[in-house]
């Protein structure tokens, strides 16, 4: 019987790049042959890339239970063979620097009449790698040795050498999760994504043995925490005051939260763990049991958090102990700081506010959690419905207090003023995995990866909810109505760039659906409270043209997921702000009545 194991598409279907692919290869009901069968075969076959052109040097490792490896090379026509092969099951492996290893299992039914088992397979070019130098915290920074580096099954294990430097070869451009361990240290976990690779290489120097400020995370790992650029967050499916609150606007879920946690109708829960060992941990008041961090930076404009939560499995016997802490990476010894006292609670829907104006004027790790108040079985949960930040407490279902930059736009200066600005310039509305209401939260952790422009830009849905997960892009539509207005949008994305050179042109990618117009506004809104509506430098629409109020109206039927040259181009020149904070905001207007849901896709936004 003869195969051949096809790598021609696996780039895009690894999620790791070395990867050992066990691949069984029985057909129908069939089983070995009794164990006592001592016929003897031979396994051959040609290795080729993925150009059909023969691979020569390959290690070609066949090994068998109980039985000793054997061990050859590809030739030059990329050819191989083992003779005296029992007719058992065995394992083949083929692996070559600069190449992604490939394995499989034959069994006995794999041999022909003729006793030979054919294996003709392609291997993908991986010449990538991830290199870096570990240093120790409790040596003055001296390099630090015997560190296991891992990226699991993907790549193996490799330790530090004397220098405290490592090296992953053989890798292709992807997501990874570094994984650094050593006696005596805390263990620390990086991630790896496509955009790290520089000419091939990915470079993760880290520092150990520094003290944990929060369960799992040192100095080192908080300095590059998360950035919540926004001042709200909210999560859950139930559309309280739809859409504002509604599953479809609501990404909570995308920020970093450890330890047991779960995405419920209610909003996005905090959970004591509890399964197995874990009920064995110790009571704590000071060391949250799950958490969701990030670093913000605090102001006038948004020095009051206020929390959005309910509790489950929690009654006024046995509340939930909750609370905030606060660590400033600059202080001379950083330190986790609890804003206020823990917190308890045992009801429905409630908003509570934490002041930190100890922090104005400071970029600070702000955690939310929930504390262990019991060992044992301890089961309780914090259900954050709204994570806000404000010049006063926010309660209810309402929108960030302040003045209004634009009547009717619930964005207000004191909002934008606070808003950090962002430090990724290229955002993509495709998403890697796709879900609905009831199936989602695997969907939006996957744009923390992508630079997704829902989790990176914050969505207003004024008036209408969006598409989240079609296959063009993410969508921000009109209500089909009657009621005409190119001064208010129906929904919109914003976020903030600081403006400079080479980093002063904005460029959608983008496309309508349907006849009617589609009418679309980017407005820049300086701190200062300057509005500008602007103009495209340029597109490449089928039809575009300038409409009321700032708007462009535009028809464009062409591009999709497979067809990304074939979307329309509309870029801005921002030049004129260089040396300023600008918040952008990309909005969507019901320019004619009754024309049905006009749809705005997003396809890529990029700053360049």
């Amino acid at each position: 019987m003869k195969f051949r194991i096809q790598t021609k598409n696996l780039k895009n279907a690894f999620h790791v790049a070395l990867v050992t692919l066990m691949v069984m290869l029985h057909f129908g009901c069939k089983k070995d042959h009794d164990p006592t069968d001592n016929r003897r075969g031979q396994v051959m076959g040609t290795v080729t890339d993925v150009d059909g052109q023969p691979i020569s040097g390959v290690k070609v490792t066949l090994s068998g239970i109980n039985e000793e490896d054997q061990v050859t090379a590809s030739g030059n026509d990329g050819t191989y063979s083992f003779d005296n092969v029992t007719y058992k099951t065995h394992a083949v492996t083929f692996e070559k620097d600069g190449w992604m290893a490939v394995g499989l299992t034959v069994t006995a039914v794999d041999f022909e009449a003729s006793g030979a088992a054919t294996i003709n397979v392609d291997m993908i070019s991986a010449s990538a790698r991830i290199v870096g130098t570990v240093t120790d915290a409790l040596q003055a920074g001296e390099p630090l040795s015997d560190v296991t580096v891992s990226i699991g099954m993907a790549g193996g294990t490799v330790t530090t050498d004397a220098d405290g430097a490592f090296v992953i070869p053989n890798l292709i451009e992807n997501n990874y999760t570094v994984t650094f361990t050593k006696s005596g240290y805390v263990s620390i976990v990086k991630t790896v994504v496509p955009a790290d690779f520089v000419d091939g290489v990915a470079t993760v120097n880290i520092q150990m043995g520094s003290e944990e400020l929060l369960p799992g995370l040192t100095t080192v790992d908080l300095q590059s925490a998360e950035k919540w650029y926004y001042n709200e967050y909210r999560g859950g499916r139930n559309a309280d005051a739809y859409p504002h609150w509604d599953w479809a606007c609501n990404y909570m879920s995308t920020l970093d939260f450890r330890g047991a946690w779960q995405e419920q109708n209610e909003g996005t829960t905090l959970q004591i763990r509890n399964s197995g060992d874990d009920r064995n941990n110790p009571a704590d008041m000071d060391v949250f049991d799950s958490f969701v961090y990030g670093s913000k930076l605090i102001t006038e404009d948004n020095k009051i958090l206020s929390l959005r939560v309910q509790t489950h499995n929690a009654d006024a016997s046995a509340p939930v102990y909750f609370g905030v802490q606060v660590i400033d990476l600059n202080a001379a010894e950083p330190k986790a700081e609890k804003v206020g006292q823990n917190r308890t609670y045992s009801g429905g829907y409630a908003d509570f506010d934490f002041d930190l104006s100890a922090y104005v004027d400071k970029e600070v790790i702000i955690a939310i959690g929930i504390y262990r108040q019991a060992t044992g079985d301890y089961w309780k949960q914090l259900v954050l419905r709204a994570i806000r930040f404000a010049d006063r407490k926010v309660e209810n279902w309402d929108w960030l207090p302040g003045t209004d930059v634009i009547d009717g736009w619930k964005l207000s200066h004191e909002t934008v003023r606070s808003t950090m600005p962002h430090t990724k310039k290229s955002f993509t509305g495709i998403s890697p995995v796709s879900g609905n209401r009831d199936n989602y939260v695997d969907a939006y952790r996957a744009w923390r990866n992508v630079a997704h422009v829902a989790a990176e830009w914050m969505f207003m849905p004024l008036k209408k909810d969006p598409e989240v997960f079609p296959s063009e892009g993410y969508i921000i539509k009109t209500r089909n109505t009657p009621e005409v207005d190119t001064k208010v949008p129906e929904a919109y994305m914003y976020t903030k760039f600081s403006i400079a050179g080479g980093s002063n042109r904005l460029t959608l990618s983008t496309r309508t659906f349907g006849s009617n117009f589609t009418y679309f506004k980017l407005t820049a809104i300086e701190n200062n409270g300057t509005i500008t509506h602007l103009s495209p430098a340029s597109n490449t629409a089928q039809e575009a043209s300038a409409a009321s109020d700032g708007c462009w109206k535009f028809k464009h039927g062409d591009g999709g997921a497979g067809n990304p040259e074939g979307y329309a181009l509309f870029t801005y020149d921002l030049s004129p702000f260089n040396g300023s904070d600008v918040t952008l905001v990309l909005g969507v207007y019901n320019g004619e009545a009754n024309t049905g849901e006009n749809k705005l896709v997003l396809h890529n936004i990029k700053m360049d």
